[in-house]
């Protein structure tokens, strides 16, 4: 079976994870190459029917445009050498730790406005920035409970982040239901391959939220999982996890504040809740504090919160660190906080505000990619490479206007993997996030992760919002062993390409 990598796929050349730049299948790679043209054509697409099936039947949905859509799943697994992992790994660690230290101090000292860090006017100016989290307390002051850290390999084959998911981060309900689907559809592959389990979460997860519980909390710590309804992108992932918690999931609606408590209503009465698990942004949480307008949350929340008797996760005004352009000072903060030097380094990126940068951004548009300092879901993103000159004009003046709204980045070339497209295996963009949680304990890190898929072969926006797939990801040793070996005839037939 040939593959199509990304010289002949893809507009932007880059690391390919699948071949070398020889065009030689990879050394982890080959057990799982070799199984895949043993199997054929016809087997491929019977399991990735059955992988279909199975995924409707277990509800595997996330939300375009209102329009709810099974969630696309590639059954070629994405692999990732442990110790490539164990990078991965400590970066995320390190970059959730420095940023759990800054947010504590923006909300609290200030010590790295005075000590010239970053500048303040650029954390009062970000729309995600609160101060009604100033008198917001945290057991152990762990105001980030669940990151998501988006990685990607560039052309040179080193990891970078790309940016921070620390205020609702979401997907980790497809990185574990893909890894189900696997199990269906290649469980002999991913015993012979060792993969790491990812069994592991949601106990860490329970663990968590338990652990954030207020001071006055009772034993029987009462947590629930606050949804914006049946119409979010990722309602799937707020059920799913209710579910595998073993926690209510519960609308704005069903809560009430009284005396600066927060209680579920039920109908046996009010029962008090601990802690909300929080799934929407902090502007629909109370519309005392902030939207008027918003039904989603639940007036009180936050006095409840500022009065000691009930924990919001991840806590609000997270979202500041989530800014793109706060995003830049992130290694300055590693070295401030932790005396410690980036183990995964940012994406070369330009910021606006700054009017040198400015001038070289605006002089060079065709060459970036243009953020907007608050956006998700790959929206707003424009590729500078990609984009016809009448939007760039138009994007032009924007930038003069509203430098602080936005920020440029070089192009990066994401490495590419095949997915099964038509019985050929074809290169597409990917990306990474794995996932951390701190637990009380420490910081602990998903052997494993969500692998976003480019829904097209020139596309570098692989976001689920924008018609991305996924991968399972198998975190894995080198050599893995094979477990199925073709015919002499079919195999010299299938790899005469290769």
């Amino acid at each position: 079976m040939e593959y199509l990598s990304d010289g002949e796929n893809l507009a932007f050349a880059g690391y390919d994870e699948y071949t070398d730049s020889g065009a030689k299948i990879r050394d982890v790679q080959k057990s799982l190459h070799k199984t895949i043209c043993g199997l054929g054509k016809d087997e491929i697409e019977r399991r990735i029917k059955d992988s279909e099936a199975y995924r409707k039947q277990r509800g595997v949905t996330f939300s375009v445009s209102g329009a709810e859509r099974p969630f696309p799943l590639d059954v070629i697994p994405r692999i990732i050498e442990k110790k490539e992992f164990s990078l991965i790994e400590a970066g995320v660690r390190q970059r959730v730790k420095a940023l759990e230290y800054f947010l504590d101090d923006i909300y609290g000292e200030g010590h790295v406005f005075r000590d010239g860090v970053i500048p303040k006017k650029i954390i009062m100016s970000s729309g995600q920035y609160y101060r009604e989290a100033c008198n917001i307390g945290f057991p152990e002051k762990n105001r980030i409970v669940i990151a998501g850290i988006d990685v990607v390999r560039n052309a040179d084959g080193n990891f970078y982040v790309m940016e921070d998911n620390i205020r609702v981060p979401s997907g980790v309900a497809y990185v574990l239901e893909n890894r189900k689907t696997m199990e269906t559809v290649f469980s002999e592959l991913l015993r012979e391959y060792e993969v790491e389990k990812l069994n592991d979460y949601i106990p860490h997860l329970a663990k968590a939220l338990t652990a954030a519980k207020p001071p006055g909390a009772g034993k029987n710590c009462k947590v629930v999982l606050l949804t914006p309804g049946v119409y979010n992108s990722a309602y799937f992932e707020h059920s799913y996890l209710a579910i595998r918690l073993g926690v209510e999931l519960v609308e704005g609606s069903d809560l009430v504040c009284m005396d600066n408590v927060c209680y579920l209503k039920t109908g046996r009465g009010p029962e008090r809740v601990d802690v909300i698990y929080k799934r929407m942004d902090d502007d629909f949480l109370d519309p005392v504090h902030f939207r008027h307008d918003s039904l989603l949350g639940c007036p009180g929340l936050i006095n409840a919160a500022i009065a000691g008797n009930l924990s919001i996760v991840n806590a609000v005004g997270n979202g500041v660190a989530d800014d793109k352009l706060v995003y830049t000072y992130v290694p300055d903060f590693i070295r401030y906080y932790l005396g410690e030097e980036p183990l995964l380094p940012n994406v070369p990126t330009y910021r606006l505000e700054e009017r040198d940068e400015l001038h070289y951004v605006l002089d060079n548009m065709e060459k970036l990619v243009i953020k907007p300092a608050n956006g998700s879901g790959g929206h707003g993103i424009v590729i500078g490479p990609q984009a016809e000159e009448k939007e760039l004009e138009a994007l032009r003046a924007e930038l003069w206007q509203r430098p602080r709204d936005y920020i440029a980045q070089e192009v990066v070339n994401l490495s590419s993997a095949p997915v099964m497209e038509g019985g050929k295996l074809k290169a597409r963009h990917i990306d990474f996030r794995p996932f951390a949680v701190n637990d009380g304990d420490g910081i602990f890190v998903l052997k494993g992760g969500l692998t976003r898929v480019s829904a097209e072969r020139d596309n570098l926006i692989v976001n689920s919002s924008r018609g991305g797939g996924s991968k399972d990801t198998w975190v894995t040793e080198m050599k893995p062993h094979v477990f199925w070996e073709a015919s002499p005839d079919k195999e010299a037939s299938s790899l005469e390409k290769i």
